[in-house]
């Protein structure tokens, strides 16, 4: 039996030198032992919810970092959140340029009225020019008079505009406050919005349908691109307003005024449009008033709702009160109603695929509204007084659009000695040959087209930002140039913890399959153990290590760090029984490689156990973060361990993933320039195109997988700029002609432009693709002799 030698001292971590082969211990010398009894990948899972849900806590305290607010005056005020304004602006995505136009359209068919008249106004269908080829489309409701004021009414998604002023979809007649409004005076339009009904959430070209709501269904699509469904609304509204604050705006219809512009302009909304017309007066001073209703609370579990009310990074800045005060000094009207209730996406009917991500929504709870504006008021300082929380005694909901409500919104809006009449009779539009349906797809399939164009575009734009800017002539000049992008993809767009990492806290002990049997066979030439390592508090990285029997004293080998793919466990990666279902896809890769003398590090990611796991992506999205920003914590952790035993060379450290594992091998090899090369697997693609794209069967915009959307990252880095982030190091991809995950043209297109990279500066002999006759699977051929080859190690005689 040998013994332990002299203790060593590595990047401050206790290692120590052995002498092999090792005794039959229970634990790694330098190691505590590892007690931990369950399922370590549900721990992991579990863990790391409860640190973020601290962080999300922790966010609210958090913001004042980011704001500076000056109350000497209204002009000071406004010119001192002028930055979160903007930065509210990107992250919803309400960035494109918008068209400008002079007049509404009027919408009419041989069968549909020009308009409807009702007394005091006239109804007109009219919709307006956005971006090129999306519009607004919506109801005018133009007075017989004089116009008051101008006024976007915006109804929850799932009305219609002819609910806030008709009686023919069954809603209350006291909450049509838009038709109220008109009756007093207000020029009223009121959009269409895309619903959360899943009839248009799919393609009639691949005949694929989805239970996606339409929100969720562009909001997939558009995240990728920067932008989100709430987004594009802000922008319908806020055209509408260029129109209502020009002064070259011109109707000729109902009271033939034309001096539009002059007139004081406020927002009113329910539900999701209580939502778009708080973002939307945030965002525009020229809004003078908005009135929400039924939808004002906290934020801090916009995780917890539809799909499409995900927003990248908006925790760490603003929540419901920090919006707020972006519309001080102006008036805010804030009614406690009872708003919609979600109990999730539409169940999956037969035809279509059960894709949709969960999420509820409640009826706000008083008090959380009330803590909320509360909030908000104090937030705003000595202008907080502009925000008014409207309730019924003891915190009974009232309206939408109650009289007490649409009054404070008149004198908002500076109509003086406002009236507000009691509901009448409604509009029998039964004559009229309008069909909703056909002006939900428009609006739904403008959006999709229009996402489309961006999409087909973004490349240009990584062009300019990213490939244009480097003039680099061999990998040494490369690598100068690469810091600003490394750090841009890992702090930006991954979203990097600023957190200090725990001591490593290092415990092992005999690796162990889910069943409790050994990993490694008494018979195989290599011992496997249990590793665990703390990262952050309840956050720890957990992996298999398997060490060849035959290591020498005082030798130092290359690691592949071996990773599995989605729902997989590090098992899964080492198991030589053919009849266990892992077998087939990772064909006992690590063990294979432990046979061939390398050391092996098979982590876990925490991409296992469905909504569990699927729920961290969606917990740190609005914090900036990303379910990567946890992995990039552990492989810190491991890539310190492994640097720091005697053993391993700690300049030949490579990474080797497929599937999810091959999303690994792009993305943390991109960051941690300590991993000496990447093999991506089953993954390599071109990888925002299969996010995003409505004419790919695989498009992700079809499958359940909703955490796997990156914020604007079409606009940032695919597949081929984060190769170049990984560059010069070696590089390669490995892939199966029936490999579902992609095509093999979309797959040699995106990595044609890293091999030019390569063959640039000089080194292609660093980088190949192995294709091979298979599906979505480890080949080991290739990529074995790549390994060998890159981290000089010998190959076993045959």
């Amino acid at each position: 039996m040998t013994t332990l030698l002299r203790p060593l001292i590595v990047l401050g971590v206790v290692a120590f030198a052995f002498a092999f082969p090792l005794p039959a211990a229970e634990t790694l010398p330098g190691t505590q032992p590892l007690t931990a009894t369950g399922d370590l990948s549900a721990q992991m899972v579990a863990g790391i919810d409860q640190f973020l849900d601290r962080e999300l806590e922790a966010s609210i305290a958090t913001r004042a970092q980011f704001w500076k607010r000056d109350f000497s005056s209204p002009a000071a005020y406004e010119k001192s959140i002028a930055p979160n304004r903007e930065h509210l602006r990107q992250i919803i995505g309400a960035v494109d340029a918008r068209v400008p136009f002079r007049e509404l359209e009027i919408i009419s068919g041989t069968a549909s009225p020009v308009q409807l008249g009702i007394a005091g106004f006239t109804v007109h269908r009219v919709r307006w020019p956005v971006f090129d080829g999306v519009h607004g489309e919506g109801l005018l409701l133009e007075p017989r008079t004089a116009a008051i004021a101008n006024v976007i009414a915006l109804p929850d998604v799932d009305q219609t505009p002819e609910a806030l002023c008709s009686l023919t979809d069954g809603i209350a007649p006291e909450s049509r406050f838009a038709r109220r409004l008109a009756e007093q005076g207000c020029r009223v339009l009121i959009p269409v919005l895309v619903s959360r009904a899943d009839t248009f959430s799919g393609s009639t070209a691949l005949n694929r349908w989805t239970n996606l709501p339409h929100r969720e269904w562009i909001w997939r699509m558009a995240f990728e691109l920067g932008r989100t469904t709430a987004g594009f609304e802000v922008q319908k509204i806020l055209a509408a307003a260029d129109f209502f604050s020009s002064p070259a705006s011109i109707t000729t219809i109902g009271s033939k005024q034309t001096d539009i512009g002059r007139l004081p302009l406020g927002v009113a909304g329910y539900g999701e449009g209580g939502l778009l017309a708080l973002h939307a007066a945030a965002l525009d001073p020229r809004i003078r008033a908005a009135f929400v209703s039924g939808y004002f609370d906290s934020r801090q579990k916009i995780w917890s709702e539809p799909g499409d009310r995900a927003v990248w990074s908006l925790l760490k800045e603003f929540g419901e009160a920090e919006i707020a005060s972006l519309v001080a000094p102006r008036a805010l009207l804030i009614e406690h109603s009872r708003g919609p209730e979600v109990a999730g996406p539409p169940p999956a009917r037969d035809g279509r695929r059960a894709a949709a991500a969960p999420g509820k929504l409640t009826p706000p709870n008083f008090e959380s509204v009330e803590a909320e504006v509360e909030r908000a008021k104090q937030l705003a300082g000595k202008f907080g007084g502009s925000i008014q929380f409207l309730h019924g005694a003891e915190g009974i909901a009232i309206g939408p659009g109650s009289n007490r409500a649409l009054l404070e919104f008149l004198r908002a809006l500076g109509v003086k000695e406002p009236k507000v009449s009691e509901p009448s009779p409604g509009i029998d539009a039964r004559g009229d040959s309008l069909v909703p349906a056909d002006r939900q797809r428009r609006t739904v399939k403008e959006l999709e087209d229009f996402t489309q164009h961006l999409l087909q575009a973004c490349e240009r734009t990584r062009a300019t930002n990213f490939w244009n800017t480097v003039k680099a002539t061999n990998a040494a000049t490369w690598e100068l140039a690469l810091p600003k992008f490394r750090r841009e993809f890992d702090e930006e767009v991954m979203g990097k913890w600023p957190n200090a990492p725990l001591p490593l806290n290092a415990r092992s002990r005999p690796g162990l399959d889910s069943s409790n049997a050994p990993l490694a066979a008494a018979s195989a030439p290599y011992t496997a153990w249990d590793l665990t390592f703390d990262v952050f508090p309840d956050v720890f990285a957990w992996g298999v290590l398997l060490l060849p029997k035959d290591l020498k004293p005082g030798e130092r080998r290359p690691v592949v760090v071996c990773q599995h793919g989605l729902e997989g466990l590090p098992e899964d990666t080492i198991t030589d029984d053919k009849t266990k279902r892992a077998y087939a896809p990772y064909k006992a890769f690590s063990a294979r490689l432990a046979e061939r003398g390398f050391i092996v590090f098979a982590p876990h990611n925490p991409y296992r156990g469905q909504d569990a796991f699927r729920t961290l992506q969606r917990k740190s999205w609005p914090l900036g973060k990303h379910l990567f920003s946890i992995i990039h914590a552990q492989h810190v952790s491991i890539l310190d361990w492994l640097e720091a035993q005697p053993f391993v060379d700690p300049k030949r450290i490579a990474f080797y993933g497929l599937s999810y594992g091959g999303k690994s091998a792009m993305r943390i090899p991109a960051v941690h320039e300590r991993y000496c090369l990447s093999i991506c697997s089953g993954d390599f693609n071109e990888w925002v195109r299969k996010n995003a794209a409505t004419d790919y069967p695989s498009s992700y915009l079809y499958t359940p997988e909703y955490e796997i959307f990156e914020w604007n990252l079409g606009h940032t880095f695919n597949y081929a700029e984060m190769t170049a982030l990984i560059a010069p190091r070696p590089f390669m991809v490995e892939r199966g002609h029936f490999d579902g995950v992609g095509v093999d043209e979309w797959v040699n297109y995106e990595y044609a432009k890293a091999r030019r990279l390569y063959a640039q500066l000089g080194i292609a002999d660093r980088t190949e693709i192995e294709h091979f006759w298979g599906p979505h699977t480890v080949h080991g051929e290739g990529t074995f002799d790549f390994l060998h080859r890159q981290l000089n190690w010998p190959k076993p005689a045959r």
